[in-house]
């Protein structure tokens, strides 16, 4: 059953892919949004959102948590929609700037030490932009995904992020884990997203509750003397963004590995809690973040 749900699903997204691309990226981006906003409600638990809504924002009124919920089926129907504009995000196909970045300064530090850095974000906004930008920025960087179950559409989209995101594209799971430990010794840096579940990490408290987190940019930063660097992303107005890249900042070790890699990894997420908090209705709140 699993095979036939996949492969429909898969001729479903090319057939949208197929129309979003007959109507233009802006048009796509509006068309996606009503699509988020109609169908993606069908498809995630509503009271799991409402509980992670009162985890991370406590309580909030019920007009503040629709406007929450529905902005953030729009953001991720914009952000499908968007996959198939990847090359004209990369070489600014539109002949408009769609990307304003801020801390570029920090990148040509990056560059000019030559050292490899972990950068760490969210799924906030579009954020397949910010391991693209990274990219066209010059930094030799490798992105950490998670490859997506279903195997007719999976093939596509790797081939879309090595094309146009990031040309190295590491999966999630123990063997990704090895190519990110050599390609961190030959000088790559590491770009991934913190904030959702991992089955293997431990429970590290994020919005003050309990939550499996992942340890890997604590590791590589304990073991590789690695600067940690934060990025937040923002939707600024349908298909334009701001990308600010924060200032890299160096881990204290004090010995004990075990108390270090948790205090590295709540650090983390107290900065990913303060970039949700400044613009929620673009976060995935629909994820199963404290099961």
């Amino acid at each position: 059953m699993k095979v036939v749900k996949y492969f429909f699903e898969f001729i479903s997204i090319i057939s949208l892919f197929c129309i979003f691309k007959i109507i233009g990226l802006k048009n796509a981006s509006n068309l996606g949004s009503i699509i988020g906003r109609s169908i993606g409600p069908l498809f995630r638990s509503k009271n799991i959102i409402k509980q992670n809504l009162k985890i991370g924002l406590g309580d909030i009124d019920t007009k503040t948590q629709s406007e929450i919920i529905n902005s953030m089926w729009s953001n991720i129907g914009r952000t499908f929609a968007e996959y198939i504009f990847l090359k004209d995000f990369k070489f600014n196909k539109t002949n408009f700037d769609h990307i304003k970045i801020n801390g570029t300064n920090y990148l040509d530090q990056i560059k000019k030490e030559n050292e490899p850095v972990i950068f760490f974000s969210a799924h906030l906004a579009n954020f397949e932009l910010m391991a693209m930008e990274l990219d066209k920025s010059g930094i030799k960087c490798a992105a950490i995904y998670r490859p997506l179950n279903n195997f007719f559409l999976n093939p596509l989209m790797e081939y879309l992020r090595m094309k146009y995101i990031c040309p190295t594209q590491i999966p999630k799971g123990r063997i990704g884990m090895r190519e990110i430990i050599n390609r961190v010794r030959d000088g790559y840096s590491i770009a991934l997203m913190v904030d959702q579940r991992v089955g293997e990490g431990p429970r590290v408290p994020f919005f003050n509750k309990p939550a499996h987190t992942t340890t890997i940019p604590a590791q590589l930063a304990l073991k590789y003397s690695c600067k940690l660097v934060p990025i937040f992303i923002e939707r600024k107005n349908n298909i334009n963004f701001e990308m600010t890249i924060y200032e890299p900042y160096k881990i204290e070790k004090t010995g004990n590995n075990e108390e270090d890699i948790k205090n590295i990894t709540m650090k983390i997420n107290k900065i990913i809690e303060k970039m949700i908090i400044k613009n929620p209705k673009q976060w995935i709140w629909s994820h199963n973040r404290w099961k």
